[in-house]
This record gives structure tokens, C-alpha cells and sequence, in this order.
């Protein structure tokens, strides 16, 4: 019998791949190894679900095993993949040791750990049965610190004030987005989180966590003290690569893959956010969906080679919204920006003119097709 195709992850990136590949073949055998319970869930809405009243049930779609009748694939929870045999072509997961014909690395990111004192009293929502644990943890609480202005940052602390809980977001950055927006785009979201009733901490970062009978108390690095029942840590994403390390395949920022999505292993592949594509390494949806088509005619025997079409990144923040599609950070060229605050619009253009990037704020947002036509085809 013919090894199956094996999948470890069953996040967006691993659910969307056998979609994708059932719709070029039925009959191969798949199986998917998760470390959680499975469920199926659209992560990007884990930054939406306080403001529409979802518990983690509530932003659900499916679990395992409906995935797996849905799928026509064997789906394993709570499996710990200890090793990779590349040579062998084995998955050790716990006591029992599997074969396959191909792997795939579906493996996500972990969040970033801020090391400081009391960093254990810090909550990360990346998957389901985090949000589940923070949901839990605000059930009867109204005081919440963000850290961190980022993408996650930011939609979360909007998402919590708009469903009525008292947030504070303290970030060392002069403005939200700042690695996504230039500055005077960020700073359009400030007055905005604000009118929620934010209160902005920037140009400061957590130096300590301490619980008391009440809640935690948070040192920020200029000696002030905050207090509050709950705080979220959104300072980042680092992607999940210490199994492929120790299977011996390139690993730089990500697993480094080539545009069939192939490791230094010819059958194994990776994608999503644990992947590292042609040296791009893009922890946003569009990129994970495009990766899952390609790789998915690749693996049912239509090799082709992935390309990243103008992928442009919705800020969930909608009493202000944002639109940004950033330059490659290998790009040469500058900003400008038009408009009157709160509505800008910031094009990044090389020395001879030639569009390269946007960032789009308020109504300016509804230039974002037009302006999406005017970008190179392909980052690849």
C-alpha cells in the first residue's frame, strides 16, 4: 500500500491545502497530524470575535471530525510530532511512527514571548484554544491591557473597546503600524482608538508583570504602573521551524522553500506562516491561500511554480479604516503622501516614478483597485 500524503497542521494554511488538492484528487489518502482539537476556524476572525459577541464556539466553523468526512482524510488531535526521518520517510508522533509519500509543513508561528519578569501572567491568542483561554479569562472583567501596535495590536484593541471593555495599548513604537504604514498613516489610527475610549501608551514597553488579589500591575519602562484584570501580548509572530531544524532542512527566518513550495527535501513541502518562500516570508492570509492553490496542483502531479499576485492588507479597525500593500523590503524608492488627515493616500514610487506600494486610510481606501492595477504583477 502507498504511503499517504501526510499534513502536519490543521490550521487556515493545512485545512485550505487539501481543499484545494481534493479538487484535482479525490482518491489519495491524506492524513493530518494537529497538536489541538482540530476545528476548523478563520483566524483572522479571532481579532473580531469580542465585538460580535463569539465565544470560541461561536467563531467555529467545524470540528475535526467533519473536516475529516467533508475531506474524505484522517485527521489525528493532539498529536506532539517529536521527528522527521527524511531518509526514512517517517513522522514519529508519540508512540507511533508513520509513513509518507510526501509531507507537508502546515506549522504556523507562536507568538513572540516578551522576557521580563512575569511574562507567564501574559495571554497570546493565535488559535482557538487561546481565544478560548482569553475569552474565558474576561468573562467577568472590563480592564484589559494590549501590548503591542501592530497589525494584531491594533485590531484587537479596536475589537475590545468596541465590544465595551476598558483597554489601554502600550507599545514602544511612535505609532500604531509602524512596520506595515508610514508615519502619518499610523497616526490616523491613534484619534480613532481614542474616540473608543483607548488610552495610548506609545513610545513605552511592558518591563514587568506582576499579579496581585486584584488583577496584574504592569511596570512600563518609564517607572509608571498600570493596572488591569487581563493582558494580551500582540508583539509578534516568529515562525514555528525547530522540526524541520532537526530534520536537517534550510531554515532561515522560515523554512525555506523554493516556488514549487519544496524544502531541501524533495518530498517535503511547506507553506503558510512557517514557510519562507523564494526569501519572502509573509505572515498574512492572501499569500497562505495563493501558496495552498499552487501547492495543491503541485502535489496531485501539475507542478507549476507559485506566484504572488498584488496582495493588499485589510486593517480590521473599521471605525478607520486601512489599506496597505508595503513595498519588498529590498524595494528602493520613497513616500509621498496626498489627502488631509484622516483621509491619505501614501504611494511608494521608485526614482522613475514607477508604483511599488501603497497604504490608503480612511475614504482613500476605495482607491485601492485602481491602485492595485498600477503594481508589478508578481513579487515572484
Amino acid at each position: 500500500m502507498t504511503a499517504p500524503l501526510i499534513i502536519i497542521g490543521t490550521g487556515l494554511a493545512g485545512y485550505n491545502l487539501v481543499k484545494e488538492f481534493r479538487k484535482h484528487d479525490q482518491e489519495r489518502a491524506i492524513v493530518m497530524l494537529t497538536s489541538d482539537d482540530g476545528r476548523q476556524y478563520s483566524k483572522p476572525m479571532l481579532s473580531t470575535g469580542f465585538s460580535k459577541g463569539k465565544d470560541a464556539a461561536g467563531l467555529a466553523m467545524n470540528d475535526a471530525a467533519a473536516m475529516a468526512d467533508t475531506l474524505k482524510i484522517e485527521i489525528r488531535t493532539f498529536q506532539k510530532v517529536s521527528k522527521i526521518d527524511c531518509v526514512q520517510k517517517q513522522v514519529f508522533v508519540q508512540d507511533d511512527v508513520l509513513e509518507y509519500s510526501d509531507l507537508v509543513l502546515a506549522l504556523g508561528a507562536e507568538p513572540i514571548t516578551l522576557q521580563m519578569p512575569g511574562s507567564e501572567h501574559l495571554f497570546h491568542v493565535n488559535d482557538l484554544m487561546d481565544y478560548h483561554a482569553f475569552h474565558q479569562a474576561l468573562k467577568t472583567k472590563k480592564d484589559v491591557v494590549v501590548l503591542g501596535a501592530g497589525l494584531v495590536g491594533c485590531e484587537y484593541a479596536h475589537d475590545l473597546a468596541a465590544a465595551g471593555f476598558n483597554v489601554q495599548l502600550v507599545a514602544p513604537d511612535a505609532q500604531p503600524l509602524s512596520r506595515l504604514v508610514p508615519v502619518a498613516c499610523g497616526e490616523v489610527l491613534i484619534p480613532a482608538l481614542q474616540k473608543l475610549g483607548v488610552t495610548m501608551h506609545l513610545g513605552l514597553s511592558a518591563n514587568a508583570v506582576q499579579k496581585t488579589p486584584e488583577g496584574v500591575e504592569i511596570t512600563l519602562s518609564d517607572g509608571s504602573v498600570l493596572t488591569a484584570d487581563v493582558v494580551l501580548s500582540a508583539v509578534g509572530l516568529r515562525a514555528r521551524t525547530e522540526l524541520a531544524k532537526t530534520a536537517g532542512l534550510n531554515v532561515d527566518k522560515a523554512i525555506e522553500v523554493d516556488r514549487q513550495l519544496r524544502t531541501s527535501d524533495e518530498h517535503i513541502y511547506a507553506l503558510g506562516d512557517c514557510a519562507q518562500v523564494d526569501g519572502l516570508h509573509l505572515l498574512y492570509v492572501l499569500p497562505l491561500m495563493n501558496s495552498a492553490r499552487a501547492l495543491a496542483k503541485t502535489l496531485a502531479g501539475q507542478e507549476n511554480l507559485l506566484q504572488y499576485p498584488v496582495m493588499p492588507v485589510m486593517v480590521k479597525t473599521p471605525t478607520m479604516p486601512v489599506v496597505t500593500c508595503p513595498p519588498r523590503d529590498t524595494s528602493k524608492g520613497e513616500w509621498t503622501i496626498e489627502g488631509q488627515t484622516p483621509h491619505l493616500q501614501a504611494l511608494f514610487k521608485d526614482s522613475e516614478g514607477k508604483l511599488l506600494g501603497y497604504a490608503l486610510t480612511g475614504d482613500c481606501v476605495a482607491e485601492k483597485m485602481k491602485l492595485n492595477k498600477e503594481l508589478p504583477v508578481s513579487w515572484l
